[in-house]
């Protein structure tokens, strides 16, 4: 049984799940709209970039969480997977997760964007196991902290390995999909790295290093 890792956004989705939950906010008059959307956008290209500050960013993006009930939360969330994140569905993307899967793979989602996004999104891409950033709960309702390492860049390889340590997995023969380059460090360990609909940067590296190169949009 091979492993079959995915990054999320703008992989196996035709968008940024945390900054397009940003823009929902503001779209919605949930938060200051002038400020959010700055910051919101200023993270996004930073990211880009590949020289994002993940806990300055999750410091921002995590204090609506904090601040927000729960319930309210969740009831926000689902207005959200139904009227943004569905617009987002790739049909080839399900298709390559239907084909690991019909391999017998073990297929994974490993993603920097928090849990509290990320777990129902997986769950319409009919992938149950999740590597994200969790969130520390307290009394029911989210702290604004986050557990644990958070799976960007590096920590991304930290978080599998630890990942792996628990389970009979392994890295023999396993895949691994992403379109950014801050994706580079796993990519590296990986058997088969694709760069799917990659951003400049990542073209680049996986041109140079003769990384198989796919659309899952055209």
């Amino acid at each position: 049984m091979a492993l079959a890792l995915f990054d999320l956004d703008n992989t196996l989705i035709a968008g940024d799940s945390d900054h397009s939950w940003g823009q929902f906010l503001v779209d919605g008059g949930h938060v200051n709209k002038v400020f959010y959307k700055e910051q919101n956008d200023k993270f996004l290209s930073d990211y880009v970039a590949g020289k994002l500050n993940i806990y300055e960013y999750l410091k921002f993006s995590l204090r609506f969480l904090r601040e927000t009930p729960l319930a309210k939360l969740i009831k926000l969330r689902n207005d959200f997977i139904t009227n943004v994140i569905k617009s987002m569905h790739l049909p080839k993307a399900k298709a390559l997760i239907e084909t690991h899967r019909d391999a017998g793979d073990h297929l994974v989602i490993i993603t920097s964007t928090n849990s509290f996004i990320v777990k129902p999104i997986c769950s319409m891409l009919g992938v149950s196991d999740i590597i994200s950033t969790d969130l520390v709960i307290s009394d029911g309702e989210f702290t604004g902290e986050v557990q644990g390492v958070v799976p960007f860049q590096e920590g991304k390889v930290i978080r599998l390995n630890s990942w792996l340590s628990k389970t009979n997995a392994s890295l023999k023969e396993s895949w691994f999909y992403s379109d950014s380059v801050n994706d580079i460090p796993l990519m590296q360990i990986v058997s088969n790295p694709v760069a799917v609909d990659p951003d400049d940067k990542l073209y680049n590296v996986a041109k140079d290093r003769d990384w198989n190169i796919i659309s899952l949009r055209k």
